[in-house]
């Protein structure tokens, strides 16, 4: 085998898929599982919304932050495509095509925007992204664009008005900016402790390792 031949090999056998290593899709799947997971505590509706509030949006938060902008996104289709084969992965056992229809759905959908979003976000840091970053990554993406999508689907559903489903969201408010924080901190920490989990370092990484 020639130099050129076992170079190829080892390429082929350290990624997959439009430039992603094995490892980034293992990061993917365990992230798909943390959101799932974070479903198991189940659903709360409150002063009669049809939305409920969960945990499965501070895992998109996490998601967005440590892995960026495109395995963010792949993290959640993935967690997204298997709620519709019928898998209860939402929160309180929920799954089917019916969710994406149901008035919960614009939240649902803005789960893979607002990954990305946190990521995007993120990744304009560098390698050392600094925790206000972090704040407004998870702000503007893990809340402002699950909010952006979820409040007219959820007025379209049920037949209020944008302001009413606007004023109906503000119960979910306080939780989140409570999982932004939280998120922010964890992700900090994690970076901190872990460079990889900086998707700027991560990607100076693959590239590194893509030119040897």
């Amino acid at each position: 085998m020639s130099q050129q031949e076992g170079t190829s090999g080892s390429s082929s056998g350290s990624s997959s898929g439009r430039g992603f290593s094995t490892g980034d899709l293992a990061r993917v799947s365990v992230f798909a599982a943390l959101i799932a997971v974070l479903g198991l505590p189940g659903a709360l509706n409150v002063f009669g919304n049809a939305v409920p509030i969960t945990l499965q949006t501070f895992g998109v938060m996490l998601a967005g932050a440590i892995l960026g902008t495109w395995r963010a996104g792949l993290a959640v289709a993935v967690l997204m495509a298997l709620v519709a084969t019928g898998l209860p992965l939402l929160a309180g056992g929920r799954g089917g095509l019916g969710v994406f229809v149901a008035p919960s759905a614009g939240f649902l959908i803005g789960w893979l925007p607002g990954a990305m979003l946190t990521g995007w976000i993120v990744e304009r840091g560098g390698r050392t992204p600094g925790i206000v970053r972090l704040l407004i990554a998870c702000l503007l993406g893990g809340v402002g664009m699950v909010y952006l999508l979820g409040i007219p689907v959820q007025a379209a559903v049920t037949g209020v008005s944008l302001g009413q489903a606007a004023l109906l969201s503000l119960t979910f408010l306080p939780g989140d900016l409570i999982k932004v924080v939280l998120a922010s901190l964890v992700v900090r920490g994690t970076q901190r402790a872990y460079p990889d989990a900086v998707p700027a370092v991560r990607q100076e990484r693959l590239k590194a390792a893509g030119r040897r």
